[in-house]
């Protein structure tokens, strides 16, 4: 079965996170991805060499890709990059804002020569605006957007710890290409389209920034939640993390009476309501952290289920690594295959095989044969 991307092509002046997720989804989707990388090599490569020698953030991202290695600052590999952007369907860059332009593929020429071609630039900051020219990186953006305030402790901000930022980019490029394509399947025109970090950021930061500006500033409260109790973390007797969400009068009193042992908790003026749940919280929660303190995690998380009360372990990556539901890919790479977390998308009408991570200019000879050969009756 086909897939739905197959015969679409993008090229991608690509490096670190944000452009080589949105690709990496493409590419999975059947597209072919050409992706440009510097005579070095995308820097992402270097991060670390702990895969067995290819670096972690490499391998996550870069499935599926032809890579082709052009100095842009040479003529020759200036016509090559022209070459292929004739023919693309995409064009994916997150160079620097006014980088690519300087290097005489500004995206207005670009739509001016190929106007079905679909341009995508990603950035820290957006094409414009006071800061657009700032230096942007993941755990920048996070601080700045304000997200690092509202995570962590109550002693200081704290990262995400993974690239939340750069992730959010990605993913809103991907979906933002997929409309330009159904919108090009009926006009014949391609898009001009700009994806900053910030603006993932920001628009995530939707309920925090509403509650500031209604007067109702989040406090940093750790693996807690700022308006519902108990929604917090508990530790068994053996030693282990729970984190619990009762949500609702309904679930207080079942957790009161199934899993805490005590019926009486339930109609307890102090943990009666959501209100006053929260406005007794250190009591809410000491008395959860009582019960649990007495069980082990294994008949614990058992009447937690039985009593369907939601719950989640508070794993580390060693669990992880062996999570009963952790589904895992096997793609290849240059120094043998790798097991990564597969996608979170499931799609039950077809089987979905992942493209191999290519060696720096692995396809370099190929697709300059491929777009600059006098041959080739495309070039005619």
């Amino acid at each position: 079965m086909s897939l739905p991307l197959e015969g679409i092509l993008v090229v991608s002046v690509e490096q670190a996170v944000a452009a080589p997720q949105c690709t990496c989804r493409l590419a999975d989707a059947g597209a072919r991805v050409i992706k440009v990388e510097r005579p070095e090599g995308d820097f992402a490569r270097s991060y670390d060499h702990i895969v067995h020698g290819e670096s972690a953030h490499f391998v996550w991202l870069n499935r599926g890709k032809q890579s082709v290695v052009l100095d842009l600052g040479s003529a020759a590999d200036k016509a090559l990059l022209e070459a292929m952007l004739a023919r693309a369907d995409v064009f994916v860059q997150n160079l620097k804002p006014g980088a690519i332009a300087k290097l005489g593929f500004a995206v207005a020429r670009l739509r001016r020569d190929y106007p079905r071609l679909i341009c995508c630039s990603i950035s820290g900051y957006g094409e414009s605006g006071p800061f657009a020219q700032r230096k942007a990186y993941d755990l920048l953006i996070q601080a700045e957007s304000g997200l690092a305030s509202i995570t962590g402790g109550p002693d200081a901000p704290a990262r995400v710890g993974v690239s939340v930022a750069d992730i959010a980019a990605g993913l809103n490029a991907y979906e933002a290409i997929l409309e330009a394509l159904i919108k090009r399947s009926r006009t014949g025109e391609g898009s001009d389209i700009a994806v900053s970090m910030f603006d993932a950021m920001a628009e995530w930061m939707t309920v925090p920034l509403l509650n500031y500006e209604g007067g109702n500033p989040f406090k940093r409260i750790g693996l807690a939640h700022p308006t519902i109790a108990p929604y917090g973390v508990f530790k068994t007797r053996d030693g282990a993390d729970i984190l619990i969400a009762v949500q609702n009068d309904r679930e207080w009193r079942t957790l009161a009476e199934k899993v805490l042992g005590d019926p009486l908790l339930g109609d307890d003026p102090r943990f009666v309501t959501v209100p006053s749940r929260l406005r007794n919280r250190a009591a809410t929660d000491a008395t959860v952290a009582a019960a649990f303190a007495q069980h082990d995690v294994e008949p614990l998380t058992r009447a937690l289920e039985a009593a369907d009360i939601a719950f989640a372990r508070v794993n580390d990556t060693a669990l992880l690594s062996r999570h009963p539901h952790l589904r895992r890919i096997s793609v290849d790479s240059p120094s043998g295959p790798v097991s990564l977390p597969a996608p979170a998308i499931r799609h039950a009408e077809e089987s979905r095989r992942y493209g191999a991570i290519p060696a720096l200019g692995e396809h370099t000879d190929l697709v300059r044969r491929e777009f600059l050969s006098t041959d080739n009756p495309l070039k005619k």
